[in-house]
């Protein structure tokens, strides 16, 4: 992506493009730093993908694109985020619909009793799992680390049908990875997460990143895309969209999911919980979102639910989830050694990196990636395009 010339901007600007949650911490930090930071927002809105708004109808805050929930073990995070709002503490937890029935998530003890109909305690549920679960050494894919943890019934129970449907591949294709990280506890605790802190701020996303962004020496831009073209010589640029937009898709698209949402508003309370699963295929829905579930602090004789649909995404679309199979990391490979080429530019984010990131570490990438470039700064050095390895 080559730059044009004739335009020649001051060492202490910035731009940024993006105003979601990585660009608005870096914005914020080099404000502070004494620099000018513009930052371009391609959609109607500030926030990103944690945008939340007041339903006008209902009056309840509601997630537009997905429930998010703040957790993280990262104290410097967690007192970051609490410089622009209020958190109320928050125990998210997970329900699943199989066969009629409802089992809580993550598979705890209470999953495998309920499932199996039996009161076996964390020893014998162990014992009993380590029975069933099939002997595979060496997992090579997401289907045979489930099948090596858990045994099929369960897999094929809260897994398959699940996976099939987010991701829109035989769970033979995807890797074990995917599943290393969902645990299996031999307890009856049902919280989702296990950081020191979860908790929702009050009033919703965007007012917590409207505080983040509001300082005398950033202008955000709304409706307005960036064509990394337009960045003056000698302004250094964080980019935060698609890694593949920003070198115009020259090796094609990266693979993402994206999702669609529907919403439904009706009264009274429709599922007793935040997130309720559908893990069987005949289903056509991921999940279905209760929003008022995620401030139980206030009170809505009103309801709105939103079924959650995963596809494959188009080159209109919001992309959500990198696929990172096969071919897409033969393109990501070309994209990366593009980027690190590039001068005068970093990429963060989740987009720009490629990869699928929590809310708290997208908080902690920008705000070191604002310190290595205050350090490189003040030394005169280069800063990499890529401080972090997609």
């Amino acid at each position: 992506m080559q730059k044009k010339t004739g335009g020649e901007g001051n060492r202490r600007d910035v731009w940024i493009a993006g105003a979601g949650l990585s660009a608005a911490v870096v914005a914020r930090e080099l404000a502070e730093a004494g620099y000018h930071v513009q930052v371009f927002e391609a959609r109607d809105h500030i926030a990103g993908n944690c945008y939340t708004e007041r339903d006008p109808e209902t009056g309840i805050i509601l997630h537009r694109y997905g429930p998010h929930i703040f957790h993280t073990g990262d104290d410097e995070v967690w007192d970051y985020v609490n410089r622009f709002t209020t958190f109320v503490p928050y125990d998210h937890k997970v329900w699943t619909t199989v066969g009629g029935r409802v089992f809580p998530l993550p598979i705890s003890l209470a999953t495998i009793n309920q499932f199996y109909g039996r009161a076996m305690g964390p020893a014998e549920a162990r014992d009993f799992l380590a029975d069933i679960a099939e002997d595979i050494a060496h997992p090579e894919n997401f289907e045979e680390q489930a099948l090596s943890m858990i045994g099929r019934d369960l897999y094929e129970a809260f897994f398959k049908g699940y996976t099939e449907k987010q991701w829109g591949r035989s769970p033979t294709e995807l890797p074990a990875s995917i599943l290393k990280r969902l645990p299996v506890r031999f307890s009856y605790e049902g919280s989702y997460f296990a950081h020191a802190h979860q908790a929702l701020p009050s009033d919703g996303y965007t007012p917590m990143v409207e505080a983040m962004l509001d300082h005398p020496s950033i202008t955000v831009h709304i409706s307005t895309a960036l064509d990394p073209a337009e960045v003056p010589d000698g302004v250094h640029l964080f980019w935060s969209g698609p890694l593949d937009a920003y070198f115009d898709h020259v090796h094609g698209h990266l693979g993402y999911r994206t999702l669609d949402f529907r919403h439904e508003r009706s009264s009274g309370d429709f599922q007793g919980c935040p997130v309720m699963n559908y893990g069987e295929p005949d289903v056509p829905y991921t999940r279905i979102t209760e929003h008022k579930h995620f401030a139980p602090w206030e009170s809505h004789d009103s309801t709105i639910i939103t079924r959650e649909y995963s596809r494959e995404a188009g080159p209109d679309d919001i992309p959500y989830y990198p696929i990172r199979l096969t071919n897409e990391k033969e393109q990501l490979a070309l994209y990366v050694k593009a980027a690190q080429e590039t001068q005068g530019v970093t990429f963060l984010g989740r987009l720009a990196t490629y990869r699928y990131l929590d809310m708290d570490v997208c908080i902690r990438e920008a705000l070191d990636a604002s310190r290595v470039f205050l350090a490189a700064e003040a030394k005169g050095e280069r800063l990499p395009a890529l401080l972090v390895s997609p």
